[in-house]
């Protein structure tokens, strides 16, 4: 699979996002400010309202600006921070409900802290967006996937070998739970998996058309012509046949030169070689590698080996899809991605001769 290459950011694509951050900025500085005129016209102390602005809204800012820059430097934000983005701004709603004069009031006081929320998830969203697009690494997602992972190896590892049968059966129960949420989110993930499947179509089509256009071939023998002539006189008169040429009519008609056998002694038939197939053993052999076992893993030397040995089990020789449908049926082992790369090494030494 290829790596995804850092890409820039063009003029316009940061011209429109910073026209996105900045009524995020706005939304949030209207809220605090809301919270400071909310806590001034009950207690009639700026430096109380300050106080609830700053221990509310001014925390929520610094927790926010922490997310931000966490996220461009590629790196996940600790719990303590996301959960703190909205605990904080709970708090101050709890406050301001609390001191209000009225229920109305107390609706208002409630809510007005929420805007430094939004706004600060708003801004941490749109910094892990940016990072995963110029970048192609999401760390927030790895961070997810990372605890998934790890909770999922624990409860079969548990599911697999604890003595205590209920909790074996709970291990089981909550993995398959875990196996739901791998993934989740990765929107990397899902876009490489997609890349995936279209190079598994395309290496499908290409076999089918493969078989498709994989016409025989028939032999063709070349018609005897004037010029020929001497040459089958000559080889004629080297088998023991005395040719008799009549040669070109009057008319200029082509007369077919006439063979009158000569009496010869029995002839012997000839038996071609039987040509013995190379087997396992021997391809390991030449390539300095150990002899491919059924069911062991392999190397990747060894899949080349194993993949060369199916290929010309016939003739013609095998193709992918044959050779692969072979591998499994010989019950060699070896994931689809290296048999596929293997496979991918030998056509280009084939092709290269050597």
């Amino acid at each position: 699979m290829n790596e995804i290459r850092e890409r820039a950011l063009s003029k316009g694509q940061v011209a429109v996002l910073t026209a996105a951050a900045l009524p995020m900025v706005a939304a949030g500085g209207l809220g605090a400010w809301g919270t400071y005129t909310n806590i001034t016209s009950v207690f009639h102390r700026s430096a109380t309202a300050l106080g609830v602005v700053a221990a509310g809204e001014g925390a929520t800012l610094v927790l926010a600006m922490t997310l931000v820059g966490l996220t461009m430097l590629g790196q996940s934000s600790p719990a303590a921070v996301r959960v703190g983005l909205w605990t904080l701004p709970a708090a101050a709603s709890l406050t301001g409900a609390v001191i209000a004069p009225s229920v109305t009031d107390a609706v208002v006081f409630a809510f007005t802290p929420m805007a430094m929320s939004a706004s600060a998830e708003a801004l941490g969203l749109l910094a892990r967006r940016i990072v995963v697009y110029r970048t192609g690494v999401d760390a927030e997602a790895q961070r997810r996937n990372a605890e998934v992972m790890q909770k999922l190896a624990y409860h079969r590892a548990r599911a697999a070998n604890h003595p205590d049968e209920d909790a074996r059966n709970k291990s089981e129960l909550k993995s398959w739970k875990l196996a739901e949420k791998v993934g989740t989110g990765d929107a990397l993930l899902g876009a490489r998996l997609v890349g995936v499947q279209h190079e598994r179509m395309t290496a499908g089509a290409d076999a089918a058309l493969a078989g498709m256009f994989d016409l025989p071939v028939t032999a063709v023998t070349p018609a005897v012509t004037a010029a020929s002539e001497p040459l089958a006189v000559e080889a004629a008169g080297e088998e023991g046949v005395t040719p008799s040429v009549t040669g070109v009519t009057g008319e200029g008609t082509q007369v077919m030169p006439e063979f009158e056998p000569v009496p010869a002694g029995p002839v012997t038939p000839v038996t071609p070689p039987v040509e013995t197939p190379v087997t396992l053993e021997e391809i390991a052999a030449v390539a300095g590698v150990p002899t491919p076992v059924s069911g062991e893993p392999l190397t990747d030397d060894q899949l080349v080996v194993v993949l060369r040995h199916l290929r010309y089990t016939d003739d013609p020789p095998l193709s992918y899809r044959q050779a692969g449908a072979a591998f499994r049926e010989a019950g060699f082992v070896g994931g689809e991605q290296r048999v596929r790369r293997a496979w991918g090494s030998l056509m280009s030494h084939e092709e290269s001769g050597t």
